[in-house]
């Protein structure tokens, strides 16, 4: 998918980024930029995208996204309803690669700065006590000015590099950037289908809504995302059966209708072909850790 390009905005006054947002959701532009970003969920829920990867989110994740990976995280549909009682909080952390200095990353003390950059360009969920240390420094981050801040970052970058606790999100770091035009199209796109991927969507229907015929929406669509509509379709459908699995409210067979799968044997088919497991092995793992 196109992401679109996102001015980070800066201060004179600091060689990074820090913000302690509080907002109704998270938004729903499909972005990059050339700093890296550590984000920090402290409340909030939805489906997010990195790079080439559908995955849910909620409260207590720690993500760190390499230089110019496109991302967006898309709260569920109740979170863009204006509800009082609804809303998200994030600690945001973003800087250039070269932000304490040109020659900082070349020093002999740093050399594990610039791998930890390079593995962050598929970018990383970062787990265990790495994640704690992290998160309680970003907090004071939040707080802190002039020479406590660079320390702060100094101390989050130490923890990262030396860490072996993550997860690799993208299977690649290499994606398509875009003019305006094809962003608002794609991400009226993915509106569309979380807001109707319960229901059958035809390759007609969005298609028109998208204003191409079916033949030049397919090779636009596969072109920019790498995959067929129908995959992501797919991929969405299986994040919102997660997600369903987790809160243990309903019966599997259930879950199947209600992420639009019309059968329960094609559900469970696709859940274990984006998955690698089962539904039953898929929430039995979650409910043992």
């Amino acid at each position: 998918m196109k992401p679109l390009f996102h001015k980070v905005p800066t201060s004179i006054q600091s060689s990074f980024e820090v913000r302690h947002n509080k907002e109704p959701n998270f938004g729903k532009i499909w972005h990059y930029h050339p700093e890296l970003e550590l984000h920090y969920v402290i409340k909030g829920e939805g489906v997010r995208f990195i790079g080439d990867n559908i995955s849910n989110f909620s409260s207590g994740e720690l993500i760190l996204l390499g230089e110019n990976l496109p991302h967006t995280w898309r709260c569920h549909e109740e979170y863009y309803q204006n509800k009082k009682d609804l809303d998200v909080e994030a600690i945001v952390i973003q800087f250039l690669p070269d932000c304490l200095g040109k020659d900082f990353i070349h020093l002999p003390e740093s050399f594990l700065i610039p791998k930890l950059f390079e593995k962050a360009k598929k970018g990383m969920i970062i787990h265990g006590k790495t994640r704690e240390k992290v998160m309680e420094q970003m907090k004071k981050a939040s707080h802190a000015n002039h020479i406590d801040k660079l320390i702060i970052l100094l101390n989050i970058l130490k923890f990262l590099s030396e860490t072996e606790e993550y997860t690799e999100i993208t299977a690649s770091h290499a994606f398509y950037q875009s003019n305006e035009s094809d962003s608002i199209r794609l991400n009226r796109i993915c509106s569309y289908t979380l807001s109707n991927y319960k229901r059958e969507i035809t390759l007609k229907e969005i298609a028109a809504f998208s204003n191409l015929s079916v033949t030049s929406f397919c090779r636009y669509f596969k072109l920019m995302t790498k995959k067929t509509y129908y995959d992501f379709l797919i991929e969405i459908r299986i994040s919102h059966a997660c997600r369903l699995l987790i809160e243990n409210k309903i019966p599997t067979e259930m879950i199947c209708f209600e992420c639009g799968f019309n059968n329960v044997s094609n559900f469970y088919r696709h859940f274990k072909k984006v998955t690698g497991i089962t539904p039953m092995e898929y929430k039995k793992r979650y409910l043992s850790n």
